[in-house]
């Protein structure tokens, strides 16, 4: 099962069990290629065939055996996107609860305004008359006060924006007239006869935008959608045609409604401006659904509380109602309350219910899965977890073990892959694979308890956990140097939760913004700090008041978003070393005399890619009410390549014969480097990813298969050889999925890229790499309107000292950790052998 071997486990249940190793090494695999795989596949195949058709079901694991596996669910790294219908209140389903609430406990309103005194009667269904005008009183269902149903605006259906046509984009030119395709909408979708009939409508076409009149300029943006007899020459000669007007804007809308694909949509997209709808000011619902209140505040204004704020006016609802209906609305409250509670451990008090879901990290988003899972309280089911600990402070770690304890007590077994220590040393049973990545990996080297790895020589994770290891991986600066390079200094004003600042970020050092979840670090570095330095002074945003950057004229942010869409996306497409390859193998005398180029070497498009997958090295097998099981491609073996590329080999310049171009791709970059190492080029690029830890990876790989740590380094990957003087770099949680090991591979890659000059700065929670950072600003104290301010800033050790600094007390345990012969050099040296 990729490059597990020899894998022969017993894992026991109703207890947790963590599965560790090296970036890489197959960790994974095993929990969700194989165990969440297996169980999950036997449960749906308990089920009826016509219900297999009609759910997503797994691969069958490539596996010998695996007993008495119970029926499993996975919460994965990168949950899906959610979409611009679903935010924090839907996919927690608190809304649904607080809907509920305002159905039956509100005061309603009647047809003519008058607000009616909660009633019991409405819960019991009971006709209700208005006191004032004696009509009936139809109080709303908790459907009717959805957005996404009954309760939509009707401007926005829901959403809460509108898109318009931003005029400022339709025109290209204003010293271009309409004849020479000034109109962009025009152009851009194949209306070329429009300044013809504009022409009809007395519009000039022949001057300049600049020139016409207020009222030309009306007709093209938003004339009348009228027919006009027109003349059109074409190569077949004269035609006289009736053609109706499409102004400038009705084009684009139009188009719009046309727009059944990514593609499609992003042509339009261009033309628009999106805008927080007027009627509903973004609130999302119909006047109706906003009309019933709970004392003052209505369904709008409680959506808008965060959880902590939610929690409290929930638990005053009840005084503020009839004796009678007490009741009923203790019982909703404490629905609610049990429902919020898990959410409030994991660190999530600070979101909004009405915050739209796709703005939420991926952390965020993995924690609502998480408390859902333990809400619906289960038993018997094996919950297989995908690195939990990614987005949280180790403040919030108490919370994810409160979640995981949850699951255990109801009778439920965990398994969990991770990498943060405060959370693989709770584990009962560790499951260690390694000893590297790739072919390097994919066995098991120890297994049993903490103690159990701590003492076993084979062990990369156990010094880690007991607190024999930290990771040291380089020097930082003293104190009295660190501004020594210079300062970027950045101002702004008060922007969501986070307070008006004044930062300050040493030049040519590794700073680290840290701070527990939703303190305000993603606020600080990404919207602010750097759209600020991007704009030069230019169109900056409007909470950045002044920011000086002087001698930073790139900023290059490196997150860890999958690279690529498709299997057509491999590391060596992305690094540019295919390019240099087919170059290479088209000079060669068989490629020359066969009349081949270098684009025939393109496995997506050349003459010698695979006919049978058209180079993408797999097939789709479609078996019916199973899922769709996807093969290497049955004619090249999943090389990409048709039979003729064999024709066209390439001696290897360390004289171990010859290579045809699907042979050299399928080989690691490791054992690529001897090949080429007479294409300076190619053996550059490839050195740069070794140095980042990813020799393991093969040259074919296809890049969004890749982890989220591999896909940031094989960013950084690209940086290395260049001068970085003037580059700001910005590094968003960097350590997700990194083993500590990788920790050092990646801290040894930031300081190649500050000993070329370049300024680093990283948003962490990381311990490891906080300790090894220059300069540390920590936001806090807590999340949401709890945070927001800067606390502590300085080296790691004056953070550490700091009483105000959450992370501080966490970092000052872990500066304690002595270092008994783990240097930085063993420890790079040691990953870096992976």
């Amino acid at each position: 099962m990729h490059n597990l071997r020899g894998i022969d486990v017993d894992i026991p249940l109703e207890t947790l069990v963590a599965i560790a190793g090296v970036s890489g090494s197959g960790k994974s695999s095993l929990a969700m290629g194989v165990l969440y795989a297996e169980g999950s596949r036997r449960y749906v195949e308990a089920l009826s065939t016509y219900t297999r058709r009609r759910i997503g079901q797994t691969a069958h694991p490539d596996v010998d055996l695996v007993r008495h596996v119970p029926a499993a669910l996975a919460l994965r790294q990168r949950p899906g996107v959610p979409g611009v219908r679903s935010t924090f209140g839907t996919s927690t389903e608190l809304l649904n609860v607080v809907r509920l609430m305002f159905s039956r406990l509100a005061s309603h309103v009647c047809r003519n305004g008058h607000r009616q005194p909660p009633t019991l009667a409405v819960a019991a269904e009971e006709p209700i008359v208005c006191a004032v005008c004696g009509v009936g009183v139809d109080a709303p269902g908790a459907e009717a006060l959805a957005f996404n149903s009954g309760g939509a605006c009707p401007t926005c259906q829901g959403i809460g924006t509108v898109r318009e046509v931003d005029d400022a984009t339709l025109i290209r030119d204003e010293g271009l007239s309409l004849d020479e395709g000034t109109v962009l909408p025009w152009q851009a979708f194949g209306f070329n006869v429009q300044p013809l009939i504009a022409r009809e409508f007395g519009v000039r076409t022949d001057v300049p935008w600049r020139d016409l009149t207020d009222a030309e300029r009306e007709i093209v943006l938003n004339g009348p959608a009228e027919k006009k007899h027109i003349a059109v020459t074409s190569k077949k000669g004269l035609h006289e045609l009736d053609f109706t007007f499409r102004n400038a804007r009705l084009t684009v809308t139009e188009e719009l409604k046309r727009a059944v694909d990514e593609r499609r949509l992003a042509r339009v997209s261009r033309f628009l401006q999106e805008r927080t709808c007027p009627d509903c000011a973004g609130t999302r619902l119909s006047p109706a659904a906003a009309a019933p209140r709970i004392g003052p505040l209505g369904l709008a204004e409680v959506s808008a509380l965060t959880l902590e704020d939610l929690v409290a006016w929930a638990a005053d609802v009840p005084a503020g109602l009839p004796a009678d209906m007490e009741p009923l609305a203790r019982s909703l409250v404490d629905v609610l309350l049990a429902m919020s509670r898990r959410l409030l451990d994991l660190g999530l008090g600070y979101l909004s219910l009405d915050r739209a879901a796709s703005t939420l990290s991926t952390g965020e988003r993995q924690r609502v899965q998480l408390a859902r899972a333990v809400r619906n309280e289960t038993t018997g089911i094996l919950y297989v977890l995908d690195e939990p600990s990614i987005g949280l402070h180790p403040a919030n770690v108490v919370g994810l073990q409160g979640v995981i304890a949850d699951l255990l007590a109801d009778g439920n077994s965990v398994v969990l892959v991770d990498h943060d220590p405060l959370v693989l040393r709770e584990a009962a049973h560790l499951i260690e694979i390694g000893p590297g990545a790739g072919r390097d990996g994919g066995t098991v080297i120890a297994s049993g308890t903490v103690d159990d790895l701590d003492r076993n020589p084979a062990s990369r994770i156990g010094g880690y956990l007991t607190g024999r290891r930290r990771v040291v991986a380089r020097t930082p600066v003293a104190e009295a140097d660190v501004f020594a390079p210079g300062t970027i200094r950045l101002t702004t004003g008060p922007l969501h939760t986070v307070s008006a600042l004044e930062v300050a970020i040493p030049r040519g050092r590794l700073t680290a913004v840290t701070g527990v979840s939703g303190s305000g670090k993603t606020t600080l570095v990404l919207d602010g700090l750097v759209p600020a330095v991007r704009a030069d002074g230019a169109a900056r945003p409007g909470h950045v008041l002044s920011v000086e950057a002087e001698g930073i004229g790139r900023v290059e942010v490196v997150d860890a978003t999958p690279i690529g869409i498709n299997s057509r996306s491999t590391v060596a497409t992305y690094s540019g070393v295919l390019d240099e390859l087919r170059r290479a193998y088209a000079r060669l005398d068989s490629a020359e005399a066969a009349g081949l180029g270098v684009g025939d070497f393109s496995y997506n498009t050349g003459s010698l890619r695979c006919q049978r997958c058209e180079g993408t090295g797999e097939i789709s097998l479609d078996v019916q009410f199973l899922p769709d099981v996807d093969i290497a491609c049955t004619e090249c073996g999943g090389r990409r390549y048709g039979p003729a590329a064999a024709l066209h080999r390439r001696p290897s310049a360390d004289g171990g014969g010859s290579l045809t171009l699907p042979e050299l791709l399928a080989l690691t970059v490791d054992d690529a480097l001897p090949h080429v190492a007479d294409l300076t080029k190619v053996g550059a690029r490839l050195a740069a990813l070794r140095d980042v830890g990813l020799g393991y990876l093969t040259l074919g790989e296809a890049t969004p298969t890749l982890s989220g740590g591999e896909a940031q380094r094989l960013k950084l990957a690209t940086e290395l050889g260049r001068a970085q003087s003037t580059t700001l770099f910005v590094l968003d949680e960097p350590t997700v999925g990194l083993h500590p090991d990788d920790v050092a591979v990646l801290l040894g890659v930031l300081q190649r890229l500050l000993d070329r000059g370049g300024t680093v700065v990283v948003i962490e929670h990381d311990l490891d790499l906080i300790a090894n950072a220059d300069h540390v600003i920590d936001l806090g104290p807590g999340g949401g309107a709890a945070g927001g301010r800067i606390v502590a800033t300085g080296t790691p050790a004056q953070v550490a000292a700091s009483p105000a600094s959450v992370t501080g007390r966490y970092l000052a345990g872990h500066l304690a950790i002595p270092v008994d012969g783990y240097s930085a050099a063993s420890s790079q040296a040691s990953s870096s052998s992976a």
